[in-house]
């Protein structure tokens, strides 16, 4: 197949619209479905992604992507009796595989930005990883190949019109990439950067601990950051991407915006937010709109009488700010990677608040000296890579 083509481009009005090669054929092929412009936009940019985890850490790994970044990216590590509660998959009667672990984690870290997402997998798609693929709200699925009955569970859903793509591993693209704007073709080199433990080896803090998670944890960061719109930041801890701030035109905005996600990341874990108890048929969408509401500053939105009674079988305590800030304080080791340098130690301070230990940027800012000083403070790690990582 050397074309193919989609039912319209970024939005309807935008026709005729598809994906082609000049020389040879397309590196995929369609399973089920008629995936769209925006889905194949997600489904490269992600499968791209997952082969990087997956050469860096030699694990299996996953990536639940929205509007062209990713909402969460995480390896196959084992979950915990908690992570399977807050991701919603504790009442599955299941053993998970590591693949299926790496797609959980990837979608739990921030599952309200994940609804509707675009999912991408290193590896063949096995049953278990299909199982948990089916009961959520999704897009579509790249991945190289699929086991029979994974592929079955997958063309059973949504009424047989879910999108399932098979992609060619070994596919490699040309060294050129050129995308047209405004009628004008931009030609440069891929970003062939590879991103190993040596990433990480100019440490420029009096810290120089860096443990080999934190280099796991570096590395899935950075190379989550090179598919991320920029201005990008990635908080990232135990194998998982915990949170994404993307496209942001300030870097401190970024950092305050991953920081959050991270932030609810954590306070899902809490005794507080592990204690609600919701009403029966409450699905999982709305519960996850609930908790984000509770845990948020506008709490009083599911609290206020006539309103928990929808959501809560009794009605919860507030989660205060100090209760909160004292839970928050209790996360420690998170990692964190920017896709270009720090202009001021305000993002290091913010960081710092989400239980920052290990950073990786670029450095050559003009105010190096003030980060540097910023990470001292706290005993921070911080490695300057030299090389930056914009995409667009």
């Amino acid at each position: 197949m050397k074309e193919l083509e989609l039912k319209y481009g970024c939005n309807p009005n935008q026709k005729p619209s598809r994906i082609y090669m000049e020389e040879g054929e397309l590196p995929i092929k369609v399973r089920c479905g008629k995936p769209g412009y925006i889905n194949f936009l997600d489904a490269f940019n992600g499968w791209q992604l997952v082969s990087e985890l997956k050469k860096a850490t030699g694990l299996p790994a996953a990536t639940s992507f929205k509007h062209v970044s990713p909402a969460g990216a995480a390896v196959g590590l084992p979950l915990s009796d908690v992570e399977k509660k807050i991701y919603w998959v504790d009442d599955m009667d299941v053993e998970f595989t590591p693949l299926a672990n790496a797609y959980i984690r990837a979608r739990g870290a921030d599952r309200m930005s994940s609804f509707g997402d675009f999912i991408s997998l290193s590896d063949v798609c096995d049953k278990e990883t299909a199982l948990v693929i089916k009961r959520e709200v999704s897009d579509g699925v790249i991945a190289p190949g699929y086991t029979d009955e994974a592929l079955e569970i997958l063309k059973s859903k949504k009424k047989g019109n879910y999108n399932v793509i098979e992609i060619d591993p070994s596919y490699k693209p040309k060294a050129l990439e050129r995308k047209e704007v405004f009628g004008i073709t931009f030609e440069q080199g891929r970003n062939e950067l590879v991103i190993d433990d040596n990433f990480f080896s100019n440490i420029v803090t009096e810290s120089k601990e860096l443990t080999e998670q934190a280099k796991i944890d570096l590395a899935i960061a950075m190379i989550t950051l090179k598919y991320t719109q920029s201005n990008s930041v990635c908080y990232v801890k135990g194998g998982q991407a915990i949170g994404i701030g993307a496209g942001q035109q300030s870097r401190i905005h970024c950092t305050r915006l991953a920081g959050q996600k991270a932030d609810n990341w954590f306070l899902r874990q809490s005794p507080k937010v592990l204690g609600l108890q919701f009403v029966d048929g409450l699905g999982r969408a709305n519960r996850d709109n609930a908790i984000d509401v509770y845990i948020g500053d506008e709490c009083q939105d599911v609290l206020a009488e006539g309103e928990w009674q929808k959501v809560f079988k009794v009605k919860p305590e507030e989660f205060t700010r100090e209760e909160k800030r004292a839970w928050l304080d209790k996360n420690t080791d998170v990692a964190l990677g920017s896709d270009a340098f720090f202009p001021f130690g305000d993002n290091v301070e913010r960081a710092h608040k989400s239980g920052v230990k290990y950073i990786a940027q670029p450095g050559g800012s003009i105010r190096d000296d003030n980060v540097i000083e910023t990470c001292n403070k706290y005993g921070i790690t911080m490695s300057f890579t030299g090389l930056r990582l914009f995409h667009h």
